[in-house]
């Protein structure tokens, strides 16, 4: 069953504009779809501006769409005003990069964790809501002590199992992970990663998981989906992707993961990074070594998972 569906998402920033101070507009997600089922993980990677962040923005409805569907369960919220909007907003939460950031300093958690409370069960108690919140927070790995508590009294870790506390609170079906353990140590980042697991499998939890550490997409991902310069090149059951990539961008990230010793370290296919992006056909046709004359004239359409004319 679908929790979470986007259709043919198109987002472009104006040159001008508050995120794009100078030079063309730019098309930071072209055509995006896909569906999320109950249960499920679906990860999102590639480099940094590929889009990822703001396909999972558009999902969320933070951004406004210039393209495109966005359903929530049964709900079409594509065009919701914003105070319909909030009302469906327990549904999906998210879960940001930054524990630290995300998190009000001057609030105690108590207060943090239950503000969704106050917006969605505006009847309960003050005793029923700290008692919620209390409730929620054991969920995930912290205790009493820290009710009354600030952000600055904790550890990152510690910091970012209170947001995924506050994402909880609601009783959503599906979570937006951006980036959610890319700032913390990799010791806590297994903690958080065998923790979000645990949660999924209690409460049938979907899960959006933006990335660019494949390690870690490897690790919790059902699905994933690779992205470059807003298309979606690849998609496909982890495995296979993985273990088998069709697209020369993929095969590229999947070279660059970081390897301890030099003698195993393999070149990404002397892949130029600083070529950047054609403005014609596809898109990576400057950066990849296999690049023919017809693929300047190629849609980046997908077919049986790739959008490449000549599939490794």
């Amino acid at each position: 069953m679908s929790v979470l569906s986007v259709r043919n998402l198109r987002k472009v920033f104006k040159s001008g504009g508050f995120l794009l101070k100078s030079g063309g507009d730019k098309v930071a997600v072209q055509d995006f779809s896909f569906d999320l089922n109950k249960g499920e993980t679906l990860a999102i990677v590639g480099e940094s501006g590929s889009g990822k962040s703001t396909t999972a923005r558009l999902a969320m409805r933070l951004l406004d769409l210039d393209k495109g569907e966005v359903v929530w369960g049964d709900t079409d919220v594509t065009a919701l005003s914003s105070q319909a909007l909030r009302a469906q907003r327990k549904h999906i939460q998210m879960v940001f990069q930054d524990p630290f950031a995300s998190l009000n300093p001057k609030m105690k958690i108590v207060d943090t964790v239950g503000e969704g409370l106050r917006v969605h069960n505006p009847n309960l108690s003050k005793a029923e809501r700290r008692a919620k919140v209390l409730e929620t927070l054991k969920l995930c790995g912290l205790g009493e002590e820290v009710l009354d508590r600030y952000p600055h009294q904790f550890s990152g870790g510690q910091r970012q199992r209170v947001g995924i506390a506050r994402a909880l609170i609601v009783e959503p079906e599906v979570l937006v992970l951006d980036e959610p353990v890319s700032a913390l140590d990799v010791s806590v980042q297994a903690q958080i990663l065998n923790l979000l697991k645990q949660l999924q499998a209690e409460k049938g939890l979907a899960y959006l998981f933006i990335s660019h550490d494949l390690s870690v997409v490897q690790h919790i991902s059902n699905r994933v989906m690779v992205m470059f310069a807003g298309y979606v090149v690849e998609e496909g059951d982890i495995e296979q992707v993985f273990n088998h990539p069709k697209h020369p961008y993929t095969k590229s990230l999947l070279d660059a993961k970081p390897i301890a010793h030099p003698s195993q370290r393999k070149a990404a296919e002397d892949i130029a990074a600083d070529e950047g992006v054609a403005s014609e056909g596809c898109a990576f046709a400057l950066r990849c070594p296999i690049a023919k004359d017809d693929c300047k004239s190629f849609d980046m359409q997908a077919k049986d998972g790739v959008a490449c004319l000549y599939p490794l």
